[in-house]
């Protein structure tokens, strides 16, 4: 994981993008793209940033998964925007992902800890 050191912020360690998205709706029931990008940068204090280069595809692929149901409507500046809601599956696939996260992080900090 690369981190810039002009802004301080972290590439998001592959595989885990879906991940933080589906806990991002979790938290807030329903987003569209800019406030899921919103929240993930919020909840991880500013460290993680998603660009939409790889928001929107992995939204469309957690779509056609079914991890995530969209609904087209207008946003409160009246700008038409897709919002995105998790489905049980999604739900589902997050708490599994969310296991496994922990696993592998435990592992790490396991060999990372002073001898």
């Amino acid at each position: 994981m690369a981190i810039s050191p002009a802004s301080g912020r972290a590439q998001i360690p592959p595989g885990t993008l879906e991940m933080l998205i589906l806990r991002a709706l979790q938290r807030d029931r329903e987003l569209h793209g800019f406030g899921i990008v919103e929240a993930i940068d919020q909840g991880t204090g500013g460290v993680l940033f998603v660009e939409e280069g790889s928001l929107y595809p992995a939204l469309q692929r957690m779509l056609v998964k079914g991890w995530l149901v969209g609904e087209w409507r207008r946003t409160p500046e009246n700008r038409r925007a897709r919002y995105y809601q998790l489905t049980a599956q999604g739900r589902a696939h997050l708490a599994t992902e969310i296991a496994a996260w922990r696993r592998v992080s435990g592992a790490i900090a396991a060999l990372l800890a002073p001898a």
